[in-house]
């Protein structure tokens, strides 16, 4: 699955801002403050108001004063157009889901809530699902849409919600019937934003099951124990990628302790005995961490990585830059925001957006679409120099 265009209107900085054709992998660049942070919170938002509602997702927010846009009326609006992967290399349809909030009796509400697939590149998009207030239709016969396609002849039905701030693919999205209603359902489900945090990732962990990384990273130790068991093959490419990026290491265990715990072991090929994971290096543990990530078998269909570059040297940050384009060449899409130009300098042109700030409000630019950073990129200037030379206008601090 590919998010190939976002569209958001009245939601806190961003008062009506649209980046389309994304690239598998986007990193955003921008000050403090800019936006980047929200930019990815429209999909904690829209995962939130999946698994509980839309008022739970607006008051753990603030409220809806505090959501919206300052000094803006109206509804909160999303737009995310998305495509599922190819199938026998054959492409497939672009899908668009639309949301609009607003307020009722100062209760926030689904105004709008549509998602529709096109008929080609030209055809009447069908509106495979459309509620509002509660309440609204869906085609029940989706299943036909692929072989039919002009021909296709939709049958629908009416489903009441139990409360008209509740998502219609909170409930529908769980029936194969409906299958675009559920891929998006399990895109804002398996969506994954990292908060990595060092000190959490070298604790010991009671001994049980995790099968994903948690942001944090707390339960690393886990992970590592349960890919290990269930993925030797899949642990053994980990392990050969720490190898070549971190210098040194040439094992990492998951050890059970007497007292009933779990901890991260890393051999060092300098040393006889290996050293716990509280006194490796951050860098190494975040490397580590991030491989474990990004090759578990359960992939998440979009990543959100914030500043990956702390506790970085500045020659990994070109590897991890590549390990990120990898998953990405797989069928994970990456968004990352960053404010290192080591970074930025290991990035394409196609993958770089920057954030600026006007009059409190952001807007989204892409670096390929500037003729100047265009043209001095291909002249072989790195964009990590570029950005610091400040040719990302309206990128850096005032």
């Amino acid at each position: 699955m590919k998010i190939e265009k976002i569209k958001v209107k009245n939601y806190k900085v961003f008062e009506d801002t649209e980046i389309n054709n994304l690239p598998s992998m986007c990193v955003f660049l921008g000050a403090n403050g800019a936006g980047k942070s929200t930019l990815f919170d429209v999909f904690g938002f829209l995962s939130e108001a999946l698994r509980n509602n839309v008022k739970s997702a607006i008051n753990n927010r603030g409220g809806f004063k505090e959501v919206i846009s300052r000094n803006k009326s109206g509804d909160i609006e999303f737009e995310i157009k998305f495509r599922n992967d190819d199938i026998d290399r054959k492409r497939q349809p672009l899908i668009t889901y639309e949301l609009s909030i607003g307020l009722e009796q100062n209760m926030p509400i689904v105004r709008k809530e549509v998602l529709s697939y096109r008929r080609g590149q030209k055809g009447k998009p069908f509106k495979f699902l459309d509620f509002s207030n509660g309440k609204g239709m869906a085609i029940i016969n989706e299943i036909e849409f692929e072989q039919a396609k002009q021909d296709f002849k939709e049958e629908r039905e009416e489903f009441p919600l139990d409360s008209p701030d509740i998502l219609a693919i909170k409930g529908l999205g769980q029936f194969q019937n409906f299958k675009a209603i559920s891929d998006f359902r399990k895109l804002l489900e398996s969506w994954y934003i990292s908060n990595f945090q060092i000190p959490d990732a070298k604790k010991s962990q009671d001994i049980g099951v995790s099968e994903q990384l948690s942001p944090t990273g707390d339960n690393l130790a886990l992970v590592t124990d349960y890919i290990f068991e269930n993925y030797p093959k899949v642990f053994e490419e980990i392990l050969e990628k720490m190898k070549k990026r971190v210098p040194g290491i040439t094992n990492v265990t998951a050890a059970k302790t007497e007292d009933g715990r779990i901890i991260l072991r890393f051999q060092d090929g300098s040393f006889k005995d290996p050293f716990i994971s509280r006194y490796v290096s951050d860098g190494t543990l975040k490397m580590f961490a991030y491989l474990v990530l990004m090759n578990n078998p359960q992939k998440h269909p979009l990543l959100c990585i914030e500043e990956p570059e702390n506790y970085l040297h500045p020659e990994l940050l070109r590897q991890l830059a590549e390990e990120f384009r990898e998953y990405s060449h797989k069928g994970g899409q990456v968004f990352i925001s960053t404010h290192s130009p080591d970074f930025v300098n290991a990035l394409e042109l196609d993958e770089v957006f920057w954030l600026t700030k006007k009059d409190g409000y952001t807007t989204i630019k892409r670096a390929k679409d500037d003729e100047t950073v265009r043209s001095l990129v291909e002249a072989g200037d790195n964009l990590g120099y570029l950005w610091n030379q400040k040719y990302f206008k309206g990128s850096g601090p005032l």
